[in-house]
């Protein structure tokens, strides 16, 4: 009902209108690339005219990007995707989401970038004159972002004649939910050591953004990634899986199989003190360059060392590829699930929470973590295989949603 009611606002907009304005834009591409000040050019179509309600969609073309392709690395076809914000003023005052496909023609490493339409859509709400104005906007490209942003006065692109509904009156807004986040969950209490008398074994646990400092052989990076901490009980103990939310980014090269093995230390607080470590598996496929990488859940098992209230918070990540290790070190952490837990023999309280299981991760020998304190200086001595694939095209290690990118310096050696 709703589409067929949008069907029917769209068809009472007035013909489309297209202008093209230009403005000073100042590119701030990945580290290690000079910042660029250049001139964009866009077009912007939307409706001349339209009625209080409808919504209106508004194409943004580029005819002219500020920045071209720098001369590091050729980008592939579809490799290059635009997204932006377009500013509604006058009667109504709105910043538009803008966003591209993933479409492009081969760029070669120096050429002008070739972006994709961008589009986005306008309630209107309000009787009067509306003004579109293109703003900032992004290039993502093999995961990294080039941020351009207007450095003077932007012209206005289109202007909406926006009159009365049928009622003559302004329709009310949509209403906003107020409602306060959903609590971490909290298990059940359990006879200390059993299934417990018909309480709980699945537990999930909230989303959490946590902000990571990674220190990899090449540089320094910052980003945010969402993880989620699920347990589910087995005894005593609790069989956690960790989950990075949104973990798909394409590959800046060709990875070979069993190249990339995640881990982190899971945080105890709360009752319990010390860290679980969790695994995940090597990636069983070589992975070509362009295609998706993802980071695996990440699986290991909690011995509880006290009996109350414990929490489980994301800690220390840790990623190796290609015989070099990352260290990736939350500025904060936050916690993602709570547990009522029974102390068990043997359990965390101030030492490790339990070990790592399955999923072909490292072992407890391996390079080791601390979850609390500054970056560990890990990392094999070698890293000429991934300065190779930096100097290619960066070294990206995944964190979730967030990608973080290290591309050479120029005059890195």
């Amino acid at each position: 009902m709703l589409c067929a009611a949008g069907a029917a606002l769209g068809l009472a907009a007035g013909p489309a209108q297209a202008a093209e304005v230009s403005y000073a834009t100042h590119c701030v591409p990945p580290a290690g690339i000079d910042p660029v000040d250049g001139t964009t050019k866009v077009e912007i179509t939307a409706p001349a005219t339209a009625k209080v309600g409808d919504t209106v969609d508004v194409v943004w073309k580029f005819v002219q990007a500020a920045s071209k392709n720098p001369d590091i690395i050729d980008l592939p076809a579809d490799s290059v995707q635009p997204s932006g914000t377009l500013k509604a003023a006058g009667a109504q005052t709105a910043s538009v989401a803008m966003q591209g496909p993933r479409e492009n023609p081969a760029i070669p490493k120096g050429a002008t970038m070739v972006l994709s339409d961008m589009k986005g859509s306008l309630k209107l709400t309000t009787a009067g004159e509306v003004t579109l104005t293109p703003d900032a906007y992004t290039v993502n490209a093999f995961s990294t972002d080039t941020a351009c942003a207007p450095t003077g006065t932007v012209p206005q692109a289109a202007t909406i004649e926006v009159t009365g509904d049928d009622d003559g009156g302004t329709p009310s807004p949509t209403p906003t939910d107020t409602g306060s986040p959903t609590p971490s969950p909290t298990a059940t209490g359990d006879d200390g050591g059993g299934s417990g008398t018909g309480g709980q074994t699945d537990f999930t646990g909230k989303e959490v953004q946590i902000p990571y400092t990674c220190q990899s052989p090449i540089g320094e990076k910052r980003a945010t990634s969402p993880i989620q901490i699920n347990a589910k009980k087995d005894g005593g103990s609790y069989a956690l899986t960790v989950q990075f939310k949104k973990s798909v980014m394409d590959s800046p090269a060709d990875i070979p199989a069993g190249s990339v093995k995640p881990s982190m230390d899971v945080v105890l607080g709360g009752a319990d003190k010390g860290t679980v470590h969790v695994t995940g598996p090597a990636n069983p496929d070589p992975i070509k360059s362009g295609d998706p990488i993802e980071i695996p859940d990440l699986t290991g098992t909690y011995k509880p060392g006290a009996s109350g209230s414990s929490t489980l918070s994301p800690g220390v990540l840790t990623i190796e590829a290609l015989g070099t290790t990352t260290t990736c070190t939350p500025d904060r952490t936050e916690v993602s699930l709570t547990l009522d837990t029974t102390e068990q023999a043997s359990g965390a309280s101030g030492g490790s929470g339990g070990s790592s299981s399955g999923g072909g991760g490292t072992s407890s020998g391996g390079a080791s973590t601390s979850a609390s304190g500054g970056l560990a200086e890990t990392g094999a001595q070698d890293h000429g295989a991934l300065k190779a694939l930096a100097l290619v095209a960066g070294t990206a290690v995944l964190l979730g949603g967030a990608v973080f990118t290290f591309m050479p310096r120029r005059g890195t050696r």
